[in-house]
């Protein structure tokens, strides 16, 4: 099929939000005063956008935007268009249809507007908003996109985008995070990612990568297809790869429904199983102080840094499978999660300006160990398999987040098994050597565990385990570490394999951190953020790398070039009826 199949109503595709152009009026591009303070609690009976149903073994998602209920003013989400309050209640729902409905195999994602499913980001918010909204936005975004992958690879829920009218630019990405796209056939629909030619700036969850990296679209069929506006339908999105199939109205419910019983007859999710409710999380603000089960952050405006103190258990685990399923969201691991995602997720929202976290272990080191053998242990059982991913995910959330890690290992630190994953996500590690003489002479001196845990039960986003990335090309290196598993290992032993960054008594070792932490906060943050971006992922490229490394440090320049962002740019002049100015010099 040729490029002349396409559809002849480029209203249809992303210029769809073609209601906020009606009366031909550009973009009001003022920014708000100041951003609200945002919460990533809710639950399906607060939702505003989307529906979630089950039947037995299928669960459908619908996208329905409320177009009044944007996170802030200024901008009303017609079309399905979506902003950072549409994207938490999409977050949560998949988080509850993994916890809370173990019998679902798979999921259809589907609109519920008539030849629409979802116009993308919404380009009167994107056109308002400060850079830095702008760039979480696309971030937490990414991180839900990833998610729904996930559940698709690793919980046996597989997603299945039902298509029933156009999906343009952050539309039809949400539909590449599932594993099967399916058009509807209606001599108009289409899929397109119009940013290039219509705003000057470029798909930023995705889309450009999963393209040719997921779908396998020919490179150049891809440029076609990123600088045509319109986008594609019909028998030529199939043969290209853009989507799986295109049908009639008449038999597109039968079909996705067909799928979704093919996906689900394979999947290995237990049939009788009971659910884990995802109860409100506990958290309290006290000043400057807030505080989980399990873990408290003090946020040092001053110094701007935020010191992370999580706690081991109290108890040992459950004895069995059954027992780990009562206590839900009160098993350790689970609630430590369920923490540390809501506080990254708020700190990195909220608190931009405090660009250096100071992350620490408090509690018995036995028993950390005890949980983590037991994650290993009931790896298959369909609850702890979730509650493994779930970390995973948020220590990849860890990962990409732009601030300054360090680790703090002193005497009554757990840095063992699951939780040593946390410091050496740190861009450095800081450890006593012995112990604090003037304070606890008789204190037992700081160690650290390494477990099997560490050496691949919770990859990056490159694919490679904490420790396969920290002694990348030196081999030699990595294998004495994997000699130690189970071993506690003191100052001197960490620091001789490479474990810490440094290993210091304590007559310097509060001056050094002192020192070290006042330094880090006297540099530029940008540079800091290229610069901790380009350390963390090391050896292979993979999708994930290429969405948070290379398209969002790209997507984040292009962001504030005046071609897409300046008075005369095409972000603020859509809707105009005027094209972007654009200073057509190469850079």
């Amino acid at each position: 099929m040729t490029v002349t199949d396409r559809t002849e109503n480029p209203r249809e595709a992303s210029s769809a939000q073609d209601a906020e152009t009606a009366e031909g009026q550009a973009v009001d591009a003022t920014a708000p005063a100041s951003p609200p303070t945002v919460s990533f609690a809710t639950a399906p009976d607060q939702y505003r956008h989307w529906k979630l149903g089950v039947d037995g073994q299928v669960a459908t998602a619908t996208l329905l935007v409320d177009e009044n209920g944007g996170l802030v003013g200024g901008y009303d989400l017609k079309m399905n268009s979506y902003d950072l309050g549409v994207d938490i209640e999409l977050y949560d729902l998949v988080q509850r249809v993994r916890f809370e409905h173990p019998e679902v195999k798979a999921v259809v994602m589907t609109g519920g507007l008539e030849r629409m499913f979802c116009a993308g980001a919404n380009i009167r918010m994107l056109a308002q908003s400060s850079h830095g909204w702008k760039v979480n936005f696309c971030k937490f975004t990414n991180e839900t996109r990833n998610g729904i992958e996930d559940a698709t690879d690793n919980s046996g829920q597989t997603w299945i985008a039902a298509l029933n009218g156009t999906a343009a630019g952050g539309g039809y990405e949400l539909a590449l995070a599932c594993d099967q796209i399916v058009l509807i056939d209606d001599g108009s629909s289409t899929v397109s990612l119009p940013e290039v030619p219509l705003l000057g700036v470029l798909p930023g969850t995705g889309g450009l990568t999963r393209v040719v990296d997921k779908r396998h679209v020919r490179k150049d069929r891809a440029d076609l297809f990123a600088t045509k506006s319109e986008g594609y339908r019909g028998d030529t999105a199939v043969q290209w790869g853009l989507v799986d199939a295109t049908v009639p109205r008449k038999d597109f419910a039968d079909e996705v429904a067909r799928r979704a019983a093919e996906v689900a007859q394979s999947s290995t999710r237990p049939a009788d199983a009971t659910g884990v409710t995802l109860a409100p999380l506990a958290r309290q603000n006290d000043g400057d102080t807030i505080t989980y089960p399990f873990v408290t952050a003090t946020l040092d405006r001053a110094g701007r840094r935020v010191d992370i103190t999580v706690q081991g258990p109290t108890e040992a685990p459950p004895a069995a499978a059954a027992a780990v399923l009562a206590q839900g969201v009160d098993y350790w691991p689970m609630a430590l999660t369920r923490a540390l995602d809501d506080l990254i997720l708020h700190l990195r929202t909220n608190e931009q300006e405090l660009g250096t976290w100071v992350l620490r272990a408090e509690g018995d080191t036995d028993q950390v160990l005890a949980y983590d053998a037991q994650l290993a242990d009931l790896a298959d059982d369909w609850f702890v398999n979730e509650v493994r991913h779930y970390y995973k995910r948020t220590l990849k959330r860890l990962d990409v987040t732009s601030r300054s890690l360090f680790a703090v290992i002193e005497p009554g630190s757990c840095f063992a098994g699951l939780l040593l994953e946390l410091a050496l996500a740190a861009d450095r590690q800081y450890m006593l050597e012995g112990v604090y003489e003037d304070v606890d002479p008789d204190a037992d001196p700081a160690a650290i565990v390494l477990t099997a845990s560490n050496d691949g039960s919770y990859p990056m986003g490159n694919g490679l385990s904490r420790l396969q990335s920290r002694y990348f090309g030196h081999d030699d290196e990595l294998e004495a570490v994997r000699g130690r598993l189970g071993e506690r290992l003191d100052s001197s032993a960490a620091d001789d394999l490479g474990l810490v960054t440094m290993a210091l008594d304590d007559i310097d070792f509060e001056e050094e951190l002192r020192i070290v932490l006042e330094e880090r906060a006297s540099l530029s943050p940008d540079a800091l953020t290229g610069m901790e971006a380009n350390h963390r992922f090391v050896g292979p490229e993979t999708v994930e790398t290429k969405v948070f490394g290379r398209l969002t440090a790209w997507q984040n320049w292009i962001f504030i070039r005046p071609n897409a962002s300046g008075p005369d740019g095409a972000l603020r002049r859509f809707g105009s009826g005027l094209k972007g100015s654009y200073d057509f010099n190469r850079v």
